[in-house]
């Protein structure tokens, strides 16, 4: 996964993860993968979350609704936090879209 992250660095290509690792239900906040903190202090790039709520249309598992998947792309992230700070700030941002 560094290999990769520091290859896409070089080459000025974005790099997107998905920190929890699957789609989940809307409101679940489990718990970020350890690779969004590796990768973030590896890299030492800002990191802009996203927003989506693609569990409406997409729970896990086969069966897909029909729907609109909303995309909301948050204020960038600093690079250089602790990692407590960034998951916080990560997990607040990418929960924007849930209902509160």
């Amino acid at each position: 996964m560094l290999k990769a992250g520091n290859a896409a660095k070089a080459a000025g290509r974005p790099i997107v993860i998905f920190p929890e690792g699957t789609r989940t239900a809307v409101g679940a906040a489990p718990p970020l993968k350890a690779g969004l903190a590796g990768l973030y202090r590896a890299l030492r790039l800002p990191l802009i979350p996203v927003a989506l709520d693609a569990g409406v249309c997409w729970p896990r598992g086969f069966v897909k609704y029909p729907g609109t998947i909303t995309f909301h792309f948050q204020d960038a992230i600093p690079a250089g936090l602790e990692r407590d700070d960034l998951e916080a700030r990560v997990r607040t941002a990418i929960n924007a879209l849930n209902p509160a």
